[in-house]
């Protein structure tokens, strides 16, 4: 396997190119997309995790403890405390996005600043500028250690961080290898993977860094 690794955004403009064999990704809704118009054929949820805001433990924003992610990004807002997105159009950045929207904010201005870049490199740039931003959970766990960067809002149902796995419909590009891209789809759905998925991270930092979800209703997940 020749794993690529990109930023959702580019993983499926490689997919709507036929560039790729098979996708593994986390923005729902930009998926949707290429499943509609039959890019990509073999879509399976595969499992989850959630996305946090983090912050310096001074907490300008007065956000500790809500759990209500659209207040959160209200108060950032109205007190223009500083913010780093990640801005690479990444699944990442597509789910800040997409809770400004909700909230009817154009983020724009001094405290608003866009790294262009991962996930990692975002949160050092928040733990140097001691700002806000929005990551994913496991990323955060990998590298707390060295960020002097809290938790302080998580658990609204608008943070889960899905991902799913698909393979590129060998009918629309002739250089697709359909055959190997479905058993590797198969591969992440099957029992063995997916209790793998549900321990990985436990040893290391005492709580699992995904959570599997190969053959569940998305329905309960809220797609």
């Amino acid at each position: 396997v020749k794993t690529i690794a990109v930023g959702t955004g580019k993983a499926l403009v490689m997919g709507e190119q036929g560039e790729a064999d098979v996708l593994l990704v986390h923005a729902p809704s930009s998926e949707k997309k290429l499943v509609d118009e039959g890019i990509v054929t073999n879509y399976q949820l595969i499992m989850h995790n959630d996305f946090i805001i983090v912050g310096p433990p001074e907490d300008p924003a007065g956000i500790r403890g809500k759990s209500d992610v659209k207040e959160v990004f209200q108060n950032i807002a109205e007190k223009e405390a500083l913010f780093v997105s990640r801005g690479d159009d990444s699944g990442t950045h597509k789910k800040e996005l997409s809770v400004w929207q909700a909230c009817n904010i154009e983020p724009e201005g001094a405290w608003y600043q866009e790294a262009g870049a991962g996930m990692g490199d975002t949160l050092g740039i928040a733990a140097e500028k001691k700002c806000y931003t929005l990551t994913d959970r496991a990323t955060y766990l990998a590298l707390k250690e060295n960020l002097g960067l809290d938790v302080l809002s998580e658990g609204d149902p608008l943070l889960l961080n899905i991902y799913h796995v698909m393979q590129v419909n060998e009918e629309k590009f002739d250089k697709v290898n359909g055959e190997g891209a479905k058993a590797f789809v198969d591969f992440w759905v099957t029992d063995e993977t997916q209790n793998l998925i549900g321990e990985f991270g436990k040893d290391k930092y005492g709580e699992p860094l995904f959570f599997p979800d190969a053959g569940r209703d998305p329905a309960e997940l809220g797609l």
